[in-house]
C-alpha cells in the first residue's frame, strides 16, 4: 500500500475513534455513489453529520481542509441526498471536515463542524 494511502486509512480511523469519544454513532464508512466517497457518516443527537476526513503529512503545503473542493462538495451532497432518501432518514445534516495533520509521533486532530454548506 501507497505510504499516502496508510497515512490516510490512518485519519479515517482515528477520525472515527475522535467521534466515538464525543459521543456519535458511526452509521457509514466509506459510502458510495457515483463518483462520491463519503468518508464517515456519524448520527449525533437528531443530527447526521457527514465527515469528510483529510490526513497531511505536513502543513507546509497548507491546511488540510483547504484541499475539500467544490466539485468534491457537490459529489458528497449528491451522495448524502441518495443515502437520506434510500433509508427514509428524518435527520438535519452538517457537512464537517476532520483535519489531521501528523506531527513526528503524534497526530493533530481539528474537527470543523458545518464546515460547507449544501445549496
Amino acid at each position: 500500500m501507497a505510504q499516502h494511502n496508510a497515512l490516510g486509512k490512518k485519519g479515517e480511523q482515528l477520525a472515527v475513534d475522535f467521534l466515538l469519544k464525543k459521543g456519535y454513532r458511526i452509521v457509514a464508512r466509506n459510502y458510495r455513489f457515483n463518483k462520491a466517497e463519503v468518508d464517515i457518516m456519524a448520527q449525533h443527537g437528531d443530527t447526521l453529520a457527514v465527515v469528510e476526513v483529510k490526513t497531511r503529512s505536513t502543513a507546509d503545503f497548507g491546511n488540510p481542509q483547504d484541499f475539500v473542493k467544490p466539485k468534491q462538495i457537490k459529489n458528497l451532497v449528491m451522495a448524502v441526498d441518495e443515502y437520506v432518501t434510500k433509508n427514509a432518514l428524518d435527520v438535519e445534516v452538517r457537512f464537517d471536515i476532520i483535519a489531521i495533520i501528523k506531527q513526528n509521533n503524534t497526530f493533530e486532530i481539528e474537527h470543523l463542524e458545518d464546515a460547507f454548506f449544501h445549496f
